[in-house]
């Protein structure tokens, strides 16, 4: 959704109301996992960043994951704030560009639990919904590489215009997306920073 102005606290309740029965606006639910095979005309977005070593830093990770704190980049807001991270959470962007807003919806696919061998993953993916601007699903997680204690932020996105002001202007959609690519990361880096305490 487009708007000139941004949005009340009522009006976004009404939108995410109205989307929470929408089905996912893309085919290729779960095509983010890790090992599938990037579905044919997506582009693909894959942006790491470096957060720390050692379980401290993994904890403070997935807490600032769990927290949605890669969206604390100033010109994009989540609605609601502070949303539980489990499949079937509807959640929607709310991003100032260009002069105007744009409300996209998003619902949670399926969430990452893992602890194999030297890796250790948490997090998860959303999918976009039919009044989104884009069609696809990203990836959120956070690593633990035992072998060597670094700790990353993973950022993995497919997408396709779906709204045909996303199709006229798509260098400007995708301006948009590596601008979140690099803002969200560093979003992370400062959430996860070890705070020495005061003398």
């Amino acid at each position: 959704m487009f708007l000139l102005s941004e949005p009340s606290t009522q009006r976004i309740a009404r939108f995410l109301d109205a989307q929470r029965g929408v089905p996912f606006s893309y085919d290729e639910v779960g095509a983010t996992r890790e090992g599938a095979k990037a579905p044919t005309g997506y582009a693909v977005d894959h942006n790491r960043a470096r957060l720390g070593e050692g379980r401290d830093s993994f904890d403070r990770a997935a807490a600032a994951l769990y927290a949605w704190k890669m969206f604390d980049i100033g010109w994009v807001r989540l609605v609601p704030a502070d949303p539980p991270v489990e499949v079937g959470t509807t959640v929607a962007v709310l991003a100032r560009h260009y002069g105007f807003y744009s409300l996209n919806p998003c619902r949670i696919s399926y969430t990452i639990n893992e602890d194999e061998g030297d890796l250790v993953r948490r997090g998860f993916a959303y999918g976009t919904l039919a009044d989104h601007g884009e069609k696809g699903e990203e990836r959120f997680t956070v690593e633990w590489y035992r072998e060597d204690d670094s700790v990353f932020y993973d950022l993995y996105a497919l997408s396709r215009p779906n709204h045909f002001l996303a199709k006229l202007g798509r260098p400007l959609a995708r301006r948009l997306q590596r601008r979140f690519a690099k803002d969200s990361p560093q979003a992370m880096v400062r959430a996860t920073e070890h705070k020495k305490p005061e003398a």
